[in-house]
């Protein structure tokens, strides 16, 4: 093993890469999945099948720039009571697909920002959510929420309705990474969200930080991230920004120029990391750090962590219904994606009774063997070939030794990214910031959108560092 300088990792491994939260990625869907595909997928479950609930929320009270999510600004409160009854409409087409009661263990809004919907418009869901389904005991149920646009009262509604996690975003605290970013957030406003959210007796508080920012350096997040870790967040996801400005025009705001090489945004994530690590948090996969009693940070360790769209998880379940505009769910058949436009979901809800579903993909049994791969990659930081479920997976698909990819993951092990024995394979702590080069060689899919392209093609993922 030779210990290549930081300069040469970053030169041989950057490059634009999936994030790997599903896979095949969102990349390979196509209009050949629709309702009818998913319907069937749908009464092929058995009735004994759980269920985890996605609510996504496209609005927001103000666009932040750095933000590569299809939301929008929706000003009148009408708007938000109806996006609200399309979900309860749309949850009870699933409902009707599936039967009544299925068990659900996980239930999580996101967006945008689903703390807009209005109180009773959220009491009105999740009343249908305990009418319609039945909540274990121990579920956990989370809701994002933006500190600088909370209604009043709205923490001890989530309490009372259930809630048990709340995920607030922070990305920086310094006022002119804020500045540029077009989100103005003071560390009072979040100190003040987190106490609230104590207080109403939500247990868990999750909190996001994002590196790679215009103007931040390696001095400005150690003192992001030692600020937030005195809050004693449970959970805290630490993103590396991607501009994406081809996708989302919001992002030609933010001056080129302003943001660090990869080289730079490498040593703002190590430094985030020291800091984080030193303060007690348990690093986990590729981005989150978890506080050592928190059920994520345990599963982490006993590998029974997974990944899905909403990012690192304890949901073990393999059906995702995802309700609302550009959601997307998952079932062992395949992934499918709804109208992504808050306005081509409402008419497509309108035209007829069938699911908003417009896109998405069937998985082979190829996919899901190196599925199960990449997730545990992604999870737990290796994966061993010849032994277990994977190997019972990779036998069902097809696959045949693998000969390839360990080729391929050699240049890895030479620059001390993972340790290799046989088909047995480890990321090192070295090799973390590269988990999606590592989960990559195994991605068929990844490997013939790169044939296809050109040079100039523009990149259809972010970058990997």
């Amino acid at each position: 093993m030779v210990a290549q300088p930081q300069a040469d990792l970053v030169a041989r491994y950057s490059g634009n890469l999936p994030r790997y939260t599903s896979y095949p990625t969102a990349a390979s869907f196509t209009e050949a999945v629709g309702s009818p595909q998913v319907e069937q997928w749908l009464a092929a479950l058995p009735a004994s099948e759980p269920v985890s609930l996605y609510f996504h929320v496209p609005f927001c009270d103000e666009l932040c720039r750095f933000c590569g999510c299809n939301t929008s600004v929706m000003r009148h409160e009408s708007g938000r009571v109806a996006y609200a009854d399309l979900l309860r409409e749309e949850l009870h087409r699933y409902v009707q697909a599936l039967g009544g009661q299925r068990r659900v263990g996980h239930v999580q809004f996101g967006g945008g920002t689903p703390t807009t919907l209005p109180a009773e418009a959220l009491r009105a869901l999740m009343r249908v959510v305990r009418l319609w389904f039945s909540l274990e005991p121990q579920a956990e149920l989370s809701m994002e929420l933006d500190p600088r646009h909370l209604p009043p009262g709205r923490l001890g509604l989530l309490a009372e309705l259930g809630f048990n996690r709340v995920s607030l975003g922070v990305q920086d605290i310094d006022p002119r990474v804020q500045e540029a970013c077009g989100r103005i957030q003071s560390f009072e406003q979040t100190r003040d969200c987190v106490q609230q959210a104590r207080a109403a007796g939500i247990a868990g508080v999750n909190i996001d930080l994002i590196y790679g920012l215009p103007y931040q350096s390696v001095q400005s997040v150690a003192e992001t991230a030692r600020q937030i870790a005195a809050l004693r967040p449970d959970r805290l996801a630490v993103f590396g920004y991607a501009h994406i400005p081809w996708k989302q025009r919001r992002q030609a705001l933010i001056p080129a120029e302003s943001l660090p090489d990869s080289t730079e945004r490498l040593a703002q994530r190590a430094r985030m990391d020291a800091v984080l690590v030193e303060a007690g948090y348990v690093p986990i996969g590729l981005d989150h750090y978890a506080l050592p009693h928190d059920p994520l940070a345990r599963a982490a360790g006993d590998g029974t962590m997974h990944r899905n769209f909403q990012g690192y998880t304890t949901d073990s379940c393999a059906v995702l219904l995802g309700i609302g505009a550009s959601a997307i769910s998952m079932l062992p058949e395949g992934f499918a994606q709804n109208e992504v436009s808050t306005a081509a979901y409402a008419r497509t809800m309108a035209a007829s009774h069938a699911l908003p579903v417009v896109r998405g993909v069937a998985r082979s049994a190829q996919d899901r063997a190196r599925g199960a791969i990449i997730e545990r990659i992604m999870c737990d930081m290796g994966v061993c070939l010849d032994g277990g479920p994977i190997a019972a997976l990779a036998h069902e698909g097809g696959e045949t030794g693998f000969t390839a990819e360990l080729s391929a993951l050699r240049p890895f092990a030479h620059d001390g990214l993972i340790q290799m024995d046989g088909a047995n394979i480890r990321v090192t702590e070295r090799g973390r910031p590269f988990l999606r080069n590592i989960a990559a060689v195994f991605d068929t899919h990844h490997a013939a959108f790169a044939a296809q392209a050109g040079e100039k093609a523009r990149p259809r993922f972010s970058g990997a560092l």
